[in-house]
């Protein structure tokens, strides 16, 4: 049986390193990185209705990092502190409000999770959150040691599968790092499973009204955006 995803305010949407270095063009880009924003964006919309809490990480590094190959690590420099490519995606509309948790800023120590070493546990806490949302960059590093943190804390865990892109650096990393965050008790969904934002019948608002009051311009603009949806609900899943 298909489940809803209701939002509350004990929701929270957590938007893991959608920055510039990781999409294409950047330091580090994920294939295909910059797919997640639309999703994400209609995401972000729907926890604004909620009034449930979102956050953004970010890989904030030193230049000295240790992940960075001239220092032992795997990766070309990437995400350096207060660089272009450090910045989040401006096609990524984030909202006023947004608690912005900074990673991996300890030179010696690379920290895939937005729960390593930062404050993200204890403001989920502090602001009476039960379960949390995970989509962006990458699925199978900072995605999945996010989602398993997150699992490890208590949390109840979604997977937005349909707004998260992986590097693949082996061809199945991708889907076993799925498989492994579904594994340990992440749920996984897509944008189709969250319910349509629900509409003021005309006995709430009286006939009346409605017929003598004509649509706003930014009436018009709401409308016109729950049309648009449908294709980002037929997203395609990349594994």
């Amino acid at each position: 049986m298909k489940r809803d995803f209701n939002l509350s305010k004990n929701d929270a949407l957590i938007i893991v390193d959608v920055q510039r270095d990781f999409c294409p063009g950047g330091a580090l880009p994920v294939p295909a990185g910059d797919q997640v924003i639309p999703v994400l964006n209609e995401c972000i919309q729907l926890f604004k209705m909620a009034k449930a809490e979102i956050f953004a990480t970010r890989d904030w590094h030193p230049p000295n990092h240790i992940s960075f190959k001239a220092y032992g690590g795997p990766w070309p420099p990437h995400c350096i502190q207060n660089s272009e490519g450090a910045k989040f995606h401006p096609d990524l509309k984030l909202p006023d409000g947004t608690s912005i948790i900074s990673k991996a800023m300890d030179p010696s120590k690379e920290s895939y999770s937005g729960f390593d070493g930062t404050i993200l546990g204890d403001e989920l806490r502090n602001k009476g959150v039960t379960r949390v949302f995970v989509g962006g960059l990458a699925t199978d590093y900072c995605v999945k040691n996010t989602v398993l943190d997150a699992i490890e804390r208590g949390f109840e865990t979604v997977l937005l599968l349909d707004a998260t892109r992986g590097i693949n650096v082996k061809p199945d990393d991708v889907e076993k790092a799925i498989d492994g965050m579904i594994a340990k008790g992440a749920e996984k969904v897509t944008l189709a499973d969250f319910p349509e934002p629900v509409e003021i019948t005309q006995e709430e608002l009286g006939v009346e009204k409605m017929e003598e009051k004509p649509l706003t311009k930014a009436e018009k603009r709401k409308k016109a955006r729950l049309r648009s949806r449908g294709p980002y609900r037929k997203a395609r899943i990349e594994r």
